[in-house]
């Protein structure tokens, strides 16, 4: 079973994340922000794909930032971004080389299609 890391400021969306996400068969791990994040990825517990919103409270580009630290702590680390908001291309050129992008608002069958490609890949 793939494990999946939900980093996600808006509890309500998180919490809705996972349970689409554990209803297509996934184990799920969640953090609020960046620290609580990298806290997890820094532990010995198996982490299959990083799945972040992009705009955090606590930085500009947080998820942007944190899956630059977190592919240099895991390397074989799948990341698909989120958000609800325009993408730039300033924003794209800070995207992990293979990276996959999933628009809000998402229905279960795009974010459950967006995980198998980028746990795939």
């Amino acid at each position: 079973m793939a494990v999946i890391l939900i980093v996600e400021d808006d509890m309500l969306i998180c919490e809705l994340a996972g349970m689409m996400m554990q209803d297509c068969g996934y184990c799920i791990l969640s953090a609020s922000d960046v620290d609580e994040a990298l806290e997890l990825l820094r532990s010995h517990r198996k982490i299959d794909a990083l799945f972040t919103d992009i705009y955090l409270k606590k930085a500009v580009y947080g998820g942007c930032e944190l899956a630059q630290q977190a592919i240099l702590l895991r390397p074989c680390l799948r990341v698909v971004y989120t958000t609800g908001n325009a993408i730039t291309e300033k924003l794209k050129s800070l995207f992990i080389d293979g990276s996959l992008f999933l628009s809000k608002p998402y229905t279960v069958n795009q974010l459950q299609q967006s995980m198998a490609h980028a746990l795939a890949i």
